[in-house]
Parts: C-alpha cells; sequence; structure tokens
C-alpha cells in the first residue's frame, strides 16, 4: 500500500530534518497520519525519500511537542489529543503571546509593523472570502511574524514548543463564522495597540484574545476568558492607553468594538 506522505525535494533549504518536522507535522492535523498511527521511521523515510536520520530528528522534535510519543517496546506512534495537557499549554501559551505582543510594541521596526499588516490584511481576505483553511493559515502567519519580530530567541522557542496546543486546537478556535469574524477584529485591535505603541494594552489584549480563544477551543473548562475574567472586548472600553516613552504614535486606529481605541 502506498505511503500517504509524498517524497521531499533535497536540493534547496532549509534542512531535511526541518523539512520533514513541517511535513509531519501537517500530516498529523490533517489526519494524513491519525492520533494512534504507529511511525515508522525507515517508512517515513522512504515516503519521503530521505535518509531516517533527518527523520529521527524531526520525531524527537514531535514528541517534545506532545505531538507524537514513544512506547517502552512499541514503537513511537502519533499522540491521541489529551485535553487536560493542550488546557495547560494554551494557559502558558496565552501568557507568551501577550509578552510578545507587548515587546513588538515597544520595539518594533516600520519594517516588522508592515510584516504585521500585511498578516492581517490577508487574515481579512481570508476572513471576507468564508475560507477557514486560508484563515488558518494567515492566523498562523500573524503570530510566526509577531514572534520572530520579538527577536527573542528564548521566547521564539518556548511558543515554538507549544505548538501542540496551537495546531491541535485552531480548528476548534475558528470553525464558526461568527468567530472568524471576532478573531479577524481581535488582532485588528492588537495590531493597533501595537502600532500606537501602548505596550500594556497590546499585552493585554493579546493575553486575552489568546484566553478568548482557549474557551472556545475547551468550552466549560474555564470559567472565564480571560486570566482575570476579562473579555477581550472589554478590556480597552474603560481606558485610552497611553503610548511607551520613546515610541511614536500612530494616532487612533481601528478596534475590535465600537468606541475601543488605543490613543496616540
Amino acid at each position: 500500500m502506498p505511503h500517504p506522505l509524498q517524497p521531499l525535494v533535497t536540493d534547496d533549504a532549509p534542512s531535511l530534518a526541518e523539512r520533514a518536522y513541517e511535513r509531519l507535522c501537517e500530516a498529523i492535523v490533517d489526519g494524513t497520519l491519525p492520533p494512534g498511527r504507529k511511525l515508522s521511521e525507515r517508512s517515513l523515510a522512504a515516503a519521503l525519500a530521505i535518509s531516517a536520520q533527518p527523520i529521527r530528528e524531526a520525531l524527537r522534535r514531535l514528541e517534545g511537542e506532545g505531538l507524537v510519543e514513544s512506547r517502552p517496546r512499541s514503537g513511537t506512534f502519533v499522540a491521541a489529543p489529551d485535553e487536560g495537557r493542550l488546557l495547560e499549554m494554551g494557559l502558558i501559551r496565552a501568557s507568551m503571546e501577550g509578552v510578545a505582543a507587548g515587546l513588538v510594541a515597544r520595539g518594533a521596526t516600520p519594517e516588522g509593523l508592515a510584516a504585521l499588516r500585511d498578516r492581517l490584511e490577508a487574515i481579512s481576505a481570508a476572513t471576507a472570502a468564508d475560507d477557514p483553511d486560508r484563515l488558518l493559515e494567515a492566523n498562523e502567519a500573524f503570530h510566526s511574524t509577531l514572534h520572530a519580530i520579538t527577536g527573542n530567541a528564548l521566547l521564539i522557542r518556548t511558543l515554538r514548543a507549544l505548538r501542540a496546543y496551537h495546531v491541535m486546537s485552531r480548528g476548534r478556535v475558528l470553525a464558526s463564522r461568527a468567530e472568524r469574524g471576532l478573531a479577524e477584529a481581535e488582532h485588528a485591535a492588537i495590531l493597533g495597540c501595537i502600532e500606537a505603541g501602548a505596550a500594556e494594552q497590546a499585552e493585554a489584549l493579546m493575553r486575552a484574545h489568546t484566553m478568548r480563544s482557549l474557551a472556545v477551543a475547551f468550552p466549560g473548562a474555564l470559567p472565564g476568558a480571560g486570566l482575570d475574567g476579562a473579555r477581550p472586548a472589554d478590556a480597552a472600553r474603560d481606558e485610552r492607553a497611553e503610548p511607551d516613552p520613546g515610541r511614536r504614535a500612530g494616532g487612533t486606529v481601528r478596534a475590535a468594538s465600537p468606541g475601543r481605541t488605543c490613543a496616540a
């Protein structure tokens, strides 16, 4: 029986281990490699037309992220979602995403802000087209770009290690049209605060956004949508943010709900 994975092209960057990791991760997320499937280094290497070493490295990385598991005397398998662990990872991710937004608001370059605006436009276009798959990609690109702009290697590695939560829960979060529209508005509000240099508010909104997504992914598991019970739609309604010293503010920006602004 042919293996569901197709060979990798071996003559360009990034490394084969990185590309094997990405391919296997995608296959786990989209169900090509379903939970419980046994993973053979030999068969995976043959399917991707590469040696076993990059497969071995990719599997170690996936195991560290909770996407695969090694069982003594049995082998390596695609991990079944553990909702308790995913919830714990989601709580950590909410804090780390908030830190990332605050860091970027304090020190983003014009080029970094332009890149985030491009990512937001992609989110808006996918939302308008009502294309969930495209929106998932655009959403991941926004967050990955935000992480990269921080320039904080430890933060980037920590968020990458939480990938299992992200990939296993993201389909639930953006399943409804209403949720997709709300997520777009929240990203716009977060970027507005980043552009205005309002670091504390950017951090609070990002944390609240991620916590609300967590509550959607795991209904009933959390008493509220934010770390303090606040919802993103309410996070900035009662106060206007002041930009950090040294950052030039861009004025009033688009926000997620009427009357909400990150002010200069």
